[in-house]
């Protein structure tokens, strides 16, 4: 596994997957809140939007890991000249 990469403004997986972790299990939880149809309709319209955020949250940090994973160029990238 990799140390992190603070120093440098890198993010290591190490430390993406526990915020990951979370993330998911809010998102978990507000499906549960829908499927269980005992929230009003106001009340699952923001359940919704706030699942929509949790999720772009998520796929931001995915992102941003791929992007900062530490190994310079990607496969098949050149470098500019």
């Amino acid at each position: 596994m990799r140390a992190s990469n603070r120093h440098n403004g890198l993010v290591s997986i190490d430390e993406i997957v526990p915020q990951l972790d979370l993330l998911v299990s809010r998102l978990e939880r507000a499906a549960e809140q829908l499927r269980s149809g005992e929230v009003s309709s106001d009340a699952a319209a923001t359940i919704v939007e706030d699942a929509a955020a949790l999720a772009s949250q998520a796929s931001g940090e995915l992102e941003r890991a791929a992007r900062d994973d530490g190994t310079g160029a990607h496969p098949g990238q050149d470098a500019l000249l």
